[in-house]
């Protein structure tokens, strides 16, 4: 009789092990009854994760950094679908609030700094660690429900979205710290554009003397 209860238990103890999952994080490791779930963001640091919603995308950076440092698999080997718009920034290491909501100020680990919005995309200009970033922008449009469109109460499939992110409040990006490559393109821009007024100029100016010349000679004849 003991054996079989030992067997009962065991088996329910798999079937919940088994059940013991995050759907929305396949990085998560789960354990537990109640079940609870966490992922590694940093050497011998986990944070724990709520797997009934989407996992912050601060989280899945800081996962996504540690993994990489790692040789651990990342969600496309680090680098994006052609597909998709990407901040020129690229990942990076990110400090996260308790919430899962980026802070306001990021570094990177390192001296330099920048403000962020809230999906985690610089919007200042970078400095250093006296920079002051007084609170996280937001999106001009905050609705979280699902985006679920229909035509006469029919449901339309959709093959593909493109989301647009718009901060509530415009860049304060400046000219200041322009790389030397951006500079040289605008220089360049500015040299054809001069030259091709000058063209322009002189074109006309010898399509005046043409024309005021044709009058005299028909006059001489």
């Amino acid at each position: 009789m003991t054996i079989w209860i030992a067997l009962l238990l065991a088996t329910f103890a798999v079937g919940a092990s088994a059940q013991c999952k995050c759907e929305s994080m396949k990085w998560a490791t789960c354990d537990g009854t109640p079940c609870q779930c966490s992922i590694m963001v940093d050497t011998r640091i986990t944070q724990n994760l709520d797997c009934s919603t989407l996992i912050p995308k601060c989280y899945l950076m800081k996962a996504e950094m540690y993994r990489a440092k790692n040789n651990l698999s990342t969600r496309t080997g680090g680098k994006p679908v052609e597909t998709a718009f990407v901040d020129n920034d690229g990942i990076y290491d990110p400090i996260c609030e308790a919430t899962g909501a980026f802070r306001a100020k990021q570094c990177n680990n390192t001296e330099e700094c920048w403000c962020v919005n809230s999906a985690g995309v610089r919007r200042t200009d970078k400095g250093d660690k006296n920079l002051k970033c007084e609170k996280l922008v937001l999106p001009l449009f905050a609705n979280q429900e699902n985006f679920a469109p229909s035509v006469d109460g029919q449901k339309l499939e959709m093959e593909n979205i493109l989301v647009y992110y718009v901060d509530e409040e415009a860049p304060t990006f400046t000219m200041k710290r322009l790389t030397g490559g951006i500079i040289a393109v605008i220089v360049v821009v500015i040299l054809a554009v001069v030259a091709g007024l000058l063209v322009l100029y002189f074109a006309r100016k010898r399509e005046q003397k043409y024309s005021k010349a044709e009058p005299r000679e028909m006059e001489a004849l």
